[in-house]
């Protein structure tokens, strides 16, 4: 398992794949060149590195997966829009104490469960500060929001909290996309371009949690907040709802500076789908955002992996300020 030490000094080491693209190893160190030029993009030593995650179509050679092995480097393939494709290397799936105690408490742990959705909560109220308009729908969202941070505190029942957290994130979204004629949010529906938008970047960032959730041995399904069903990543729903106001910002800012457009999708029985022209420019837009924040993403998993193995405190539970 990782070290404090380790966090400190060794980098996740994120490659956004093309065609022309290859992973090596020169010198010792490891090397990304162009296919085409031959000539290196970077270079970095792999006591640097915390973990090699490749996006894309990049050429992996087995010289690179000795060095990875030789210094306890998990490699992670994923797809452009971040899903797993393949894991290898140490990645502490015999992790067998730490899922223990994830099936001891197999209906969830409420405590952790209300410092989940504080922290959303907390990061909703950000996003509408952050507007700096003043109207009546984002005065009276901030205002219920922020009363609702008390009510958290105070509950004993996993249906209200589900309740307060779903009027939320209504008033939330009909506040902070009122300039865009939001409806509502129906997930996978994709009954408007905003919410076909949402499913795109929810999908990337629920993608990248899932391979942060993985590095430490985390059974995905077994969630302290969504509970157990059928083939649902319920432990990585949970931990990527501090994280959730990264894509909803993103959004924002793409649609108020015509980076998304409603033209850039077309409708298909009743849906919205992206066309494929504009498919690259909407992955290249939230890989960036999220992998701005690797760093947060990863600390806050790690510091949660203690805190939940060490049956610490919850007032020692991770918190992601969104800034």
């Amino acid at each position: 398992m990782f070290t404090h030490k380790d966090i400190e000094n060794r980098s996740l080491f994120v490659i956004n794949g093309t065609e022309h693209q290859n992973l090596k190893v020169s010198a010792g160190r490891l090397m990304l060149e162009n296919s085409e030029t031959k000539k290196a993009i970077t270079k970095l030593p792999f006591p640097k590195i915390l973990s090699l995650i490749i996006v894309g179509h990049t050429t992996v050679t087995t010289a690179l997966i000795e060095h990875c092995n030789k210094h306890g480097i998990p490699i992670v393939v994923m797809k452009p829009n971040f899903r797993p494709v393949f894991y290898y290397g140490n990645m502490a799936e015999a992790n067998f104490l730490l899922r223990k105690k994830q099936f001891e408490e197999n209906k969830g742990i409420l405590p952790i469960a209300k410092v989940l959705i504080k922290n959303k909560t907390i990061n909703q109220l950000e996003l509408l500060n952050k507007t700096r308009e003043k109207n009546l729908v984002i005065e009276k969202a901030k205002k219920s929001i922020e009363s609702s941070l008390v009510l958290i505190e105070n509950v004993n029942d996993y249906r209200e909290l589900m309740g307060i957290e779903g009027k939320n994130a209504k008033l939330f979204f009909q506040a902070y996309f009122e300039f865009a004629n939001w409806q509502q949010r129906l997930p996978r529906v994709k009954q408007d371009t905003i919410n076909a938008t949402l499913d795109i970047g929810y999908t990337m960032l629920f993608n990248y949690v899932e391979c942060m959730t993985r590095l430490f041995g985390f059974d995905p399904y077994m969630g302290v907040y969504h509970q157990l069903w059928f083939r649902r990543k319920s432990l990585v729903c949970d931990l990527m709802e501090p994280f959730r106001c990264i894509i909803e910002h993103q959004i924002r800012k793409s649609i108020k500076y015509s980076t998304f457009k409603p033209s850039d999708f077309e409708k298909k029985k009743n849906a919205y789908y992206l066309k494929t022209e504009f498919k690259k420019v909407y992955v290249k837009v939230f890989f960036e955002a999220i992998i701005n924040h690797k760093s947060e993403i990863y600390k806050y998993v790690q510091q949660y992996y203690r805190c939940f193995m060490g049956r610490k405190s919850i007032t020692n539970y991770p918190m992601f300020s969104y800034e």
